[in-house]
């Protein structure tokens, strides 16, 4: 951290005390980018068979898809109206990314995927792409051609991993244990690509002490970005079940809780790794749980960014560079 005339510059090179992703983009892009997220169709390996049926428990796509975003329509129709929606809603960006969120991404053949992330890289306007998937649907072919794209375009892989304990995957109906998360994110990055991965706080039967240690575990992690947000329990999914009938299971936050663990969380977190996100919004008419109002996620960020003030703390702060990915995740 530098001081120059009594502002602080953090390690990742500008003033906010947090690694923001918006301001990585900027850095890179010399502006605003925007991702248009796409539903291509796919589908995951817990839903179709293959491991299992009904996908996550906590998994309702509906609770975060734009309107725009429909398998029905081709993917440059879905980037054309999200275009013109985001261009409605927001300032003028200098670039766009084609957002392939819903499902698992790579969960298809090589042939398949290239017609699709190449006809999303054909329209006008996107810079690149980010692919959202599970740690199991990826292969050496597939990163292989991943990496290629990445030496033209901006290209990112997000993984789901949501959490570090085995015993919460299971629970959860992820199908898959963290060491695939871990050998899948190391291949990735090996290849070159942005690698990202995203991790829910409150998941039933974990506790406020499990969280707080994944900060060391994802820390040493080499992840380009992470995604972070608080459990919510959206209507229509069997976590919506399982909580209705085993309510004490859950370790859900009010917003003051939230915000106050996050920053603690935060000040170990490698500074390093880009934080894209901290809180998660979703359809308010699909919250089954107390949920927090009507706090959207730019109120929340200034408030977030008023309390790192108030504390005078940052990210990465009480980061000490632990080694931990060799731990028993089991328990």
């Amino acid at each position: 951290m530098m001081e120059d005339s009594g502002i602080r510059t953090y390690p990742w090179g500008h003033h906010r005390r947090f690694n923001a992703y918006s301001n990585f983009f900027r850095k890179l892009f010399g502006g605003r980018v925007q991702k248009i997220s796409i539903d291509a169709g796919f589908t995951c390996p817990n839903r179709d068979g293959s491991l299992g049926t009904g996908g996550c428990s906590f998994c309702n796509n509906d609770a975060f898809s734009p309107s725009y975003c429909n398998a029905a329509t081709s993917i440059s129709e879905q980037i054309k109206k999200g275009m013109l929606f985001h261009s409605r809603r927001y300032r003028k960006s200098v670039a766009f990314l084609a957002y392939f969120q819903s499902y698992s991404n790579t969960y298809a053949e090589l042939d398949e995927l290239r017609l699709k992330y190449e006809e999303a890289l054909r329209y006008p306007g996107i810079a690149g792409i980010i692919i959202g998937t599970r740690p199991d649907c990826i292969s050496d072919d597939k990163m292989d051609y991943i990496s290629s794209l990445s030496q033209k375009y901006y290209v990112a892989v997000e993984y789901g991993v949501e959490s570090c304990y085995d015993r919460t995957l299971e629970r959860i109906n992820r199908g898959h244990d963290f060491a695939c998360s871990v050998s899948a994110i190391e291949k990735t990055a090996a290849k070159g690509i942005n690698t990202g991965a995203h991790f829910i706080f409150g998941l039933p039967g974990e506790s406020r002490e499990d969280m707080m240690k994944e900060a060391a575990i994802i820390s040493d992690m080499p992840l380009t970005t992470v995604k972070f947000h608080q459990l919510q329990i959206i209507a229509g999914t069997r976590m919506e079940e399982e909580y209705k009938t085993r309510p004490e299971d859950f370790n859900l936050f009010t917003w003051d809780e939230y915000r106050e663990f996050f920053i603690r969380f935060l000040e170990q977190l490698n500074p390093r790794i880009i934080v894209e996100r901290f809180t998660g919004e979703s359809n308010p008419g699909l919250i089954r749980d107390k949920g927090w109002g009507h706090l959207r996620s730019e109120e929340m960020i200034r408030l977030f960014e008023n309390r790192l003030e108030e504390l005078d703390t940052w990210q990465g702060r009480l980061y000490k560079g632990n080694k931990n990915l060799n731990k028993d995740n089991s328990e």
